[in-house]
């Protein structure tokens, strides 16, 4: 077996250490790939298997993409959950001694993705880290596209469902754990189905205190963590400091952008589950998965990525201070009412780039001259914004007035450093603005005036030759000649020197044009150099800003969401909701503020809702199929929600006493991949509520016990609704919409529970649905005229119609098999005596069943279910 060559052990040597990665190696103008790498790429990228001499008998599998359009090729992969390790020539090929030196400069992963083609421009890209133990978990999160990090820590023994939840508002992309954390298979099943994100295991000496509080004191400079309020945090310390330590070891830069931690605990959030955020569709829908259709969509009216995304967080993570709530409120309210400030806020907002996003690409040494007109253009706006603001006269809009940096300097510098229209690229000058930089202008000078003196030298050879088809040429391999064709070879001078033949004409150079071509490319090639040298100057002194233009930036996220939720309050006739610590939800005229933007040219029928925690206590919701229920609950949920988000409200008042917690139980199905049935998902999901939720949640209850028997759904029902109900237990704010009628008596029995149903107008086997909640219960469910009006055949309709009158005409016994044959029989007396035998049971069958009761082990609802089995029999006799 042959040796392998320098290169090729350079490559290996390499790619031990990134083990877990492709190794991007670059070669020239492209991007080479070899050996398992090379079979992998070529396979998922779709590009051709070549093979390279690597010093042995058998080729070395290779394929390689050009290192120009490398980020589409790696965006590709980082989608099907590789990561790339990009390495890089670090020193100049012209002066290496034997093979390059080159080295990874950055390991790209879903999580630490810059690229803005690959990412969502009003949606965070977050890399979490978990930190997990026996006493409990610490979570952080980072966007390294914005410097982003957030960072909490949960302590009893509910902190893996606090983890879930909380997971759920970042929906990470990338995560990394501990070692316990890797061994929690729930965790990992969570990430990976959920989020359609990988935990993958980091190092757990990064994880250990000491280890990770050098890690944060290191990098934010400091002498101990207590400034960054982490002191009593020791399970955030740990994660923090792993995380830095990751993004260390993959970034490779300073990451200076990443300056603050905001630590924060779940209280300070309404806290909603993940099974919630999915059935009120917060940012997205359940089925597909889109934007539109979703309650961002209908609040989005955001002109920049910023504020997209700062909307986005809003929404993930409502309040639950009534100050901090009324502040949000207050500054829309100002825009609602000055629309003429909102549209001038607005129209200056239209202008501004992702500056977060730029400030990223500055950091990590791509931004380009584009990207900092880009930054120009932004902050030039700042001062108008500014002015608008001077004149606000409410606490937040003040905040920011007085918060925006103007950013003069930073925009004067960009604007007498960088020419107007820069090329795409920072290696081929063209760059920096005349009268920046003394040398630039010398070289720029000499670069013209040698090509106009090769101008005039065309013409004066011409005139002396007597050749007039001469004139002079260059290409990168000659550089600059006189070219003469062959008709004119007999007039060219003595002191003309052949430099290159042709079929049709002779190349010739002399000293003079030598000389001067020295000089021109000399200076071209120069030039390139100092205007690169001279933009990374300026990339350095707006660096050094990074601070300030954060700050601004944010500013003017916040500004662009509260416009946002001013133009969307004004259009669709929200009203400002009145947020006070009470237990009361008073709504009056409430709509679903999706549902009604998705109905186009149709009415939304407005309800009003009111619950407390006393007399309101649970609203038990009857009513047939496809009669509202469902929406009218989820937009009860949803108005509380955009109430403690600090935005207005569709309704025509709204009275808001702000809850701590929103569960929803609405719709199942089933988890076929865990082998989970539909009635155990749902009553997973009612433990979780009953566990978790306190007096000053808001509970929306769906059809609870569906998904079992009739008599086992209703015990379950039954019993849900008293415990939910009863102060003593739990006494949460419920609405509880059911098929099941038996439920209404519980409003005679049980204190703070009324009955409501969805109006519906009868006229025959037609049925009209009014979508007005009134008080009292329903009759009827209406299954087989909802069944009609979804399309089911006349025949279906007509059969189930005789079933029901049997089922309903005859005493059917709990469990026992009901045979309805499928055409009418003539009824004789023995078909009579075989229907009596089996619908019916005798007296003695009755009494049977009490002797069999045993009183002392049953529980009151069970008692209360088998007194109405029983009576419903006898009934009958």
């Amino acid at each position: 077996m042959g040796a392998l060559t320098p290169m090729m052990q350079q490559y290996l040597n390499i790619k031990d250490q990134y083990k877990d990665c492709i190794l991007f190696f670059r070669l020239g103008d492209f991007y080479e790939m070899f050996f398992d790498d090379a079979e992998t790429a070529s396979r998922e990228l779709e590009i051709t298997l070549t093979g390279r001499d690597c010093g042995q008998q058998e080729r070395a599998p290779m394929c390689g993409v050009p290192f120009h359009s490398a980020d589409a090729y790696i965006a590709k992969l980082i989608g099907k959950g590789y990561k790339v390790a990009i390495c890089e020539q670090i020193e100049d090929p012209s002066e290496a001694k034997g093979i390059v030196q080159r080295d990874v400069i950055r390991v790209v992963t879903p999580g630490t993705v810059t690229d803005a083609a690959m990412l969502d421009e009003k949606k965070n890209n977050f890399l979490a880290c978990i930190y997990k133990d026996d006493e409990g978990i610490g979570l952080s999160v980072v966007d390294v596209t914005t410097g982003e990090l957030y960072t909490s820590q949960f302590q009893n023994d509910e902190f893996k469902s606090k983890l879930i939840n909380e997971l759920a508002r970042y929906s990470p992309s990338e995560a990394i754990a501990n070692t316990e954390v890797i061994e929690d298979s729930a965790i990992r099943k969570l990430l990976k189905e959920r989020f359609n994100c990988s935990a993958e295991y980091f190092y757990d000496w990064s994880f250990v205190q000491d280890k990770a509080e050098q890690k944060i004191t290191g990098h934010f400079n400091i002498h101990n963590v207590d400034g960054l309020g982490l002191r009593d945090h020791p399970h955030s310390i740990k994660s923090v400091g792993a995380l830095l330590e990751y993004l260390y070891q993959t970034q490779k830069i300073s990451l200076s952008h990443i300056n603050s931690i905001n630590y924060y605990s779940s209280n300070e959030f309404l806290d909603i589950d993940l099974s919630t955020r999915r059935n009120l569709e917060l940012t997205e829908t359940m089925r597909e998965k889109a934007k539109k259709g979703s309650l961002l969509w209908v609040l989005d009216k955001t002109q920049t990525a910023m504020g997209g995304r700062l909307l986005r967080k809003w929404i993930e993570q409502p309040l639950t201070n009534c100050a901090y709530i009324s502040k949000r409120l207050q500054a829309v309210n100002e825009l609602v009412q000055n629309t003429v400030l909102r549209l001038d806020l607005s129209d200056c907002l239209n202008n501004i780039y992702d500056i977060e996003r730029l400030l990223s690409k500055i950091i990590y040494g791509s931004v380009n001259g584009r990207d900092l007109v880009a930054l120009k253009k932004s902050i030039a706006h700042f001062p108008e914004i500014k002015a608008y603001l001077s004149g606000c006269n409410t606490g937040l809009l003040k905040e920011q007035y007085k918060q925006l940096d103007e950013l003069r300097d930073i925009n004067e510098l960009i604007d007498v450093s960088i020419v107007d229209d820069p090329p795409f690229s920072v290696r081929e000058g063209g760059m920096i603005k005349d009268g920046y930089d003394e040398n630039v202008d010398h070289l720029r000078k000499a670069m013209v005036e040698g090509k106009q003196w090769i101008a005039r030298l065309e013409n004066e050879e011409k005139e002396k030759t007597g050749i007039k088809n001469l004139k002079v040429g260059f290409n990168k391999v000659f550089g600059y000649f006189i070219e003469v064709t062959k008709s004119h070879l007999s007039n060219v001078p003595d002191r003309y020197i052949r430099k290159q033949t042709l079929a049709n004409c002779e190349r010739y150079i002399t000293p003079e044009l030598k000389e001067i071509e020295n000089s021109v490319l000399g200076a071209e090639e120069k030039i390139v150099q100092v205007e690169y040298h001279i933009f990374c100057d300026v990339r350095e002194k707006i660096a050094a800003r990074l601070d300030r233009i954060q700050k601004s930036a944010k500013v003017i996220s916040i500004i662009d969401v509260l416009c946002s939720l001013g133009e969307v309050a004004q259009k669709n006739n929200y009203s400002m909701p009145d947020i006070e610590l009470s237990d009361k939800i008073i709504i009056k005229d409430g709509r679903h503020p999706v549902v009604e933007k998705m109905l186009n040219d149709n009415m939304f029928v407005p309800n009003d809702t009111s619950l407390d925690n006393g007399e309101n206590r649970l609203s038990i919701i009857t009513g047939p199929n496809m009669a509202g229920k469902s929406t009218y609950m989820r937009q009860v949920a949803l108005i509380v929600l955009m109430a403690q988000i600090g935005s207005f409200v569709p309704a025509s008042s709204a009275q808001i006493g702000v809850v701590d917690k929103i569960f929803t139980r609405v719709g199942a199905s089933d988890d076929l991949a865990s082998g989970q049935s539909t009635f155990m998902v749902e009553m997973s999901e009612v433990a979780n509520i009953l566990n978790n939720a306190t007096q000053k949640s808001l509970l929306i209850l769906d059809e609870i016990g569906r998904g079992t028997s009739t008599y086992d759904g209703l015990s379950i029902a039954w019993a849900v609704i008293e415990y939910v109900s009863q102060s003593k237990k739990l006494g949460a704010k419920t609405l509880f919409a059911t098929h099941y009628h038996e439920l209404t008596e519980l409003e005679d029995k049980l204190q703070g529970v009324k009955n409501y149903c969805i109006a519906v107008k009868k006229r025959g086997d037609d049925i009209t649905f009014l979508r007005k909640i009134i008080r009292g219960g329903a009759d009827d469910s209406y299954g087989i005229e909802v069944a009609k009006l979804a399309g089911v055949p006349d025949d279906v309709i007509n059969r189930a119609k005789q079933i029901l009158k049997t089922l309903e005409d005859a005493d059917v016994n709990r469990g026992s098999l009901v045979q309805v044959k499928s055409k009418p029989q003539k009824k004789n007396n023995a078909v009579q005596e075989d229907q009596m035998g089996m619908f019916g049971l005798g007296n003695h069958e009755i009494i049977d069943a009490l002797k069999k009761i045993e009183v002392t082990t049953m529980t009151p609802i069970e008692a209360m279910n088998l007194l109405y089995e029983l009576q419903q029999k006898a009934k009958k006799f």
